[in-house]
């Protein structure tokens, strides 16, 4: 008589708030910050939603957490470099993390006060520009002048999408206008791209902007 066997009994990974987390993120990240709800967080992590309340206090809690996460992902230069190669290498990282998780500038806005996560951040740039000759008052104006850049994202004059017109047909949208705007289509035909108008290398002007930023600030350290 042949005997049955007996399933075997899947263990249950514990719900820990670092789990409930980076479930989060991943939702965020499929889908984008508004896919997030403790709904499908529950449904995501296979547990009843009451459950989510005993490691977060709500959707806030769970904002607040995710920006920390994504901070403790920005990894800052430890080696001897100089002032501006370190501070360079660190918000390219930063913008490295926030191309992973595109939400995150949104949500880095929203939150009302900086977590002690984000001010550490800071404070690790900060000693970067201290240590290396520049002055408290020319510390405070360094942070103003890269503003959200240091994050590794910034507000664009014009964001492009997939739904903005592009090639042939950008082209001759343009054409009905362009003695209105002649030094704008002469600039946008100038530097086009894939050969006529469309949308812009988004981290090429990040870094550009970047560099221009530092090679002043260097000039005024120097100067100090």
């Amino acid at each position: 008589m042949a005997t049955r066997t007996r399933p075997v009994a899947r263990r249950r990974v514990p719900l820990r708030k670092e789990r409930v987390l980076r479930a989060a993120m991943s939702l965020a990240d499929k889908g984008g910050i508004d896919a997030l709800s403790m709904r499908k967080l529950a449904q995501e992590l296979g547990v009843e939603p009451m459950s989510l309340y005993n490691h977060v206090r709500d959707k806030e809690d769970i904002l607040d957490g995710i920006v920390d996460v994504v901070i403790s992902e920005i990894e800052v230069p430890t080696s001897g470099h100089d002032w501006k190669t370190s501070v360079r290498e660190t918000i390219m990282a930063a913008r490295t993390v926030l191309l992973r998780h595109p939400w995150a500038p949104r949500v880095l806005e929203s939150r009302k006060n900086p977590s002690l996560a984000t001010l550490q951040y800071f404070e690790a740039v900060m000693a970067i520009l201290r240590r290396s000759g520049f002055s408290v008052a020319m510390t405070h104006h360094a942070l103003h002048v890269l503003g959200s850049r240091i994050l590794g994202f910034t507000q664009e004059l014009f964001k492009d999408s997939d739904q903005m017109a592009s090639g042939p047909e950008a082209v001759a949208m343009f054409a009905q206008i362009a003695d209105k705007i002649p030094y704008g289509i002469e600039m946008a035909m100038a530097v086009s791209h894939d050969g006529g108008l469309g949308g812009c290398d988004d981290d090429v002007e990040f870094a550009f902007a970047l560099d221009l930023i530092l090679d002043g600030l260097e000039r005024l350290r120097a100067a100090e």
